[in-house]
Order: structure tokens, then sequence, then C-alpha cells
């Protein structure tokens, strides 16, 4: 059986790379695969949260997917915290997992700096509830990043370890699914810095909620150079020279969001707009983002003033994805020998 796991944090301002590096990419896959889609508030907690801001934060998560075009009929839709396997199996693969492996989980140490001392413990070990997030369905892909790959390869080793440590063949070796065109978007006004909603300038990317005319204007102040676009010459085999890239960080991240948002190769693109000046292709780059993304904000805007909606759609879910986590946490009591019925 082929089913997906993947999950997004519940931290506000939702925008354009959560949307081609994930959400998208989620809406592709239930075509292909049973897949389960989770609004990950436990590991939002790992830092402190308002509570009202998470709880608001939470279906903003829920309605950009059913925006974007999850079928919560066809796939399973749900924030974490509803299902209890998640938590307890984290406990569980936390006695598998080892202190060594996570030490050289390089996200702790970006997101802790230099204040890990006064980082939260869930901080810490919250690889191991990832770990738990994707056993708990025995998934069998999960769509990652590039800066996430390095937690799925843990998953493989605690899900390695368990099985080897109770000698059964029980928790499968998830695979990575990485997926389309610019699955990691920079910011409009650095090229060099990924988009991110802790920049302190709005402008810097383009919310899922923003209007027509925000669309406009970020396009429009978003960062180039002075020289025409280059045409498909900068590609070796279909990838961009790093000299290049370099030169040019700005223009080609443009060009890199116009091929994911019009689903076409990074070599279309430049053959396309070769030689054009950047205010005509910002124009058109503006129509095809509105074209896209407009639709899915006034949609995101009409579910989040329903929140009773979205609440049940959530609840719905959770029902699903407990009716799956429970009979494998059952599994595993049995194998590690606990008592009970």
């Amino acid at each position: 059986m082929r089913r997906v796991f993947s999950g997004v944090q519940p931290t506000g301002d939702l925008h354009l790379g959560n949307y081609l590096g994930a959400i998208r990419n989620f809406v592709d896959l239930q075509e292909e695969y049973e897949c389960l889609y989770c609004v990950v508030d436990l590991h939002a907690i790992t830092v402190w949260q308002d509570p009202i801001k998470l709880a608001a934060n939470t279906r903003e998560v829920a309605a950009s997917f059913l925006a974007s075009g999850i079928d919560p009929k066809n796939s399973i839709m749900f924030n974490q915290s509803q299902v209890p396997a998640h938590a307890e199996l984290s406990w569980i693969l936390s006695c598998v997992s080892r202190i060594g492996w996570l030490n050289r989980m390089t996200q702790f140490k970006d997101k802790a700096g230099k204040n890990r001392e006064n980082a939260s413990v869930g901080l810490y070990v919250y690889p191991n509830l990832m770990a738990a997030d994707i056993l708990a369905y025995k998934a069998s892909h999960v769509p990652v990043g590039e800066d996430q790959k390095q937690h799925l390869e843990l998953t493989r080793d605690i899900a390695t370890k368990f099985n080897n440590d109770f000698s059964v063949e029980f928790f499968p070796v998830v695979e990575p699914l990485i997926l389309g065109e610019a699955t990691r978007v920079m910011s409009l006004r650095d090229g060099k810095a990924k988009m991110s909603k802790s920049d302190p300038s709005d402008n810097s990317r383009i919310n899922l909620t923003d209007g027509t005319d925000e669309i406009v204007q970020k396009i429009r102040k978003a960062r180039t150079d002075p020289d025409v676009l280059p045409g498909p010459e900068v590609l070796i085999e279909g990838d961009l020279k790093t000299e290049d890239q370099n030169k040019r960080p700005e223009a080609f991240n443009l060009l890199s969001i116009y091929s994911a948002l019009s689903r076409q190769s990074l070599e279309e693109t430049l053959k396309q707009f070769q030689g054009m000046q950047f205010s005509s292709f910002k124009d058109e780059l503006a129509d095809l983002s509105i074209a896209k993304l407009a639709p899915i904000g006034e949609e995101m805007q009409r579910l989040m003033a329903d929140p009773g909606y979205v609440d049940n759609i959530l609840q719905e879910g959770a029902i699903r994805a407990n009716n799956i986590a429970q009979p494998i946490l059952k599994e595993v009591h049995q194998i590690i020998g606990f008592l009970g019925k």
C-alpha cells in the first residue's frame, strides 16, 4: 500500500513558498496515494505560542488545504493533537532513538541559536515526534523539502532500529518524495534568502491571503537587476549553472516562480522570455500569480469566516486518522511487551 503522510506547522501567514513547496504537491499526490495531511500543532508548541493565535493559525492551514484543492472525503485532513497516537508513539520512539543521532540534527542548532540552553526539550526531541507522525500510519512516502531530508533519514534509522531491536519487520523504511519546480522559493527582496514569514518586510513574500492589488505591487517591487532576461544557454542538461545563479539570484528566483506556477520547466520559461525586460516579465508574472493564487486566497478568507465548518472537517479527519493509528499502536504495545487489551 502506498500511503503518504505530511504536515504543515500552524505558525501563520502562509505564503507562496508554502504553497509551491508543499501544499500544491499535496493536491497532486492525492490522485496517486492514500494521503494523510496534518496540521502539526504539537510541533508548533516546541516554541511558545499564543493560544488564541495557535487556534486561528490551525484553521488557516486547514483552510489553505481546502482552498488549494485537497478533498477531505478522499484525503484525511486533521490536526495532530486530536490523535493521541502521535504523542504516545513519540515517547516510545524516543526510547529507541539515540542522543548521538539528535545531536547531529542541524535544524535544532539553527533554531536554538545562541540560546541553546534555554531552548525547550521539545525543540530538541521533535525529530522523534516527526518520526512518530510518519510511523503511526506506516506511511510509505513523505514529501519533503531539502531542509527536512535529515529528519526523514532519522525516521528511517529509528524504524530500522525498532525492527532490529525486536526482531520484527513492522515499520516500513519510508521513502522521500521531492517534487516539482521551485521547491525552494526565495525572498522577493533577496534572492539568496528563503521566502519566510519571519522576514520583517511583507514585500519579501506573497501571502496566500493577499489580494490582487497586493500581489501586483509586491511583484512590481521585487528586486531585479538591469540586464535583460537570459536564454536557455545558462542551463547545463536542464540545470542552472551555479555561477549564473550566484550572479543573478533575484532574476532566477522570479523565473523559477513563473516556471512553478505555470508547471513548465525552467528551460521553457527561459525560451519564452529570453531578451525581455524585467518590467514586461513582471507584468506576465503578476497576471499568472493572480490567476493561480487569488482564487485560493478568496476561498481561504471565506472558509476562515466559518470556523465551525473547518473545525468539523478536522474532527472528522481525526476520527479516520485514529482508526488507522490505534491498531498500529496496539501492535507496537504487543511487540514491546506492554500489557493491556
